[in-house]
């Protein structure tokens, strides 16, 4: 969007980025805000969460952050985003910690089983299908074109889990784009308004990627085919390490919504998976993990990431446990 060169109120001249007149303190994309409004409000009535979020979270980029306007905004996103929460399966409150565990695990399969049409969406932006294309011919002479082809496929799941995650709280972002050699990533255009959305957004791409290594688990025991497992295992050491609780990973957006009783609660889980896995990876997970319980994160407890979090500690390094057999 233009900036305005002069207040339309007292035809200050503006600088550029300037969001309220240095004059008149009025709101410089006053017009473009009211019509946010309006679209947020019809969102709402026709029931279209993501809609409404969106265009709520536009208006933040366009508010002075410590005007009143931009206080209230972030308030009504976080209200819905907790309303969002309750409403879709993945992220669940209520009921016992095993209940809201395997809820979330079920959710994620039966999410990716049901969202083919959507993995598609992600194929069809050039940069994501070119830069795939990419990374498959370098992990090809590596590892040979069926395994490599599983592992792109397996790290694509994931980083549409946090896409999906991004549509869901009206958050706009980039598709997927690979990284030869590294991985891939998706690039915010927008930021998650708490850390609780910020943890849920981080979680949705192992979830996926735990469901994706489930379903190749699934196809190799009943092919019997070695390369369906290796990719499986593969796939669930990348989803581990992400989980690992520091920088941007996801396990360290988790760990930033976790009260300190969270996190000495998903150290210990992470020491219970280590110990019945002996999954080194979990070693050094519970290590960082346990440097973090002990900084203190003035934090309401987030049952709901911690749930799930823990569930896809103790189904990856599971998963993990499978040993790689060569390639057929």
């Amino acid at each position: 969007m233009t900036s305005p060169s002069a207040c339309q109120e007292c035809n200050t001249q503006l600088a550029p980025g300037m969001l309220a007149c240095p004059g008149c303190q009025a709101l410089v994309y006053s017009g473009r805000l009211k019509e946010l409004a309006s679209n947020a409000e019809a969102a709402g009535r026709a029931g279209d969460r993501a809609g409404e979020m969106g265009a709520w979270r536009e208006t933040l980029d366009l508010l002075p952050p410590t005007s009143r306007q931009h206080q209230a905004v972030a308030q009504k996103i976080e209200q819905l985003s907790k309303i969002s929460e309750t409403a879709r399966p993945g992220a669940p409150t209520g009921g016992s910690f095993l209940k809201r565990s395997w809820g979330a695990l079920v959710a994620g399969v039966v999410l990716l089983l049901t969202k083919g049409k959507f993995l598609l969406t992600g194929l069809l932006k050039l940069p994501t299908l070119f830069s795939m294309l990419a990374a498959f011919g370098v992990y090809w002479t590596i590892w040979g074109w069926k395994f490599a082809l599983g592992v792109v496929l397996s790290i694509y799941v994931h980083e549409m889990g946090h896409v999906a995650a991004l549509v869901r709280y009206g958050i706009k972002a980039s598709a997927p784009m690979f990284i030869p050699g590294f991985g891939a990533y998706v690039r915010l255009h927008q930021h998650p308004a708490t850390v609780r959305e910020d943890a849920r957004v981080g979680l949705a791409g192992p979830l996926w990627g735990l469901a994706a290594g489930l379903a190749c688990y699934g196809v190799g025991v009943a092919l019997h085919s070695s390369s369906w497992l290796a990719i499986a295992h593969v796939t669930a050491i990348i989803n581990l390490f992400n989980l690992l609780p520091i920088w941007q990973l996801d396990g360290g957006r988790a760990f930033n919504s976790f009260s300190t009783r969270d996190r000495w609660l998903a150290t210990a889980i992470i020491a219970v998976a280590w110990f019945a896995s002996n999954q080194g990876l979990l070693l050094l997970i519970g290590l960082v993990a346990g440097w973090q319980a002990f900084r203190k994160n003035n934090v309401e407890s987030d049952p709901g990431a911690l749930a799930l979090f823990g569930t896809l500690v103790l189904v990856l390094a599971w998963l993990a446990t499978i040993p790689v057999p060569l390639p057929t």
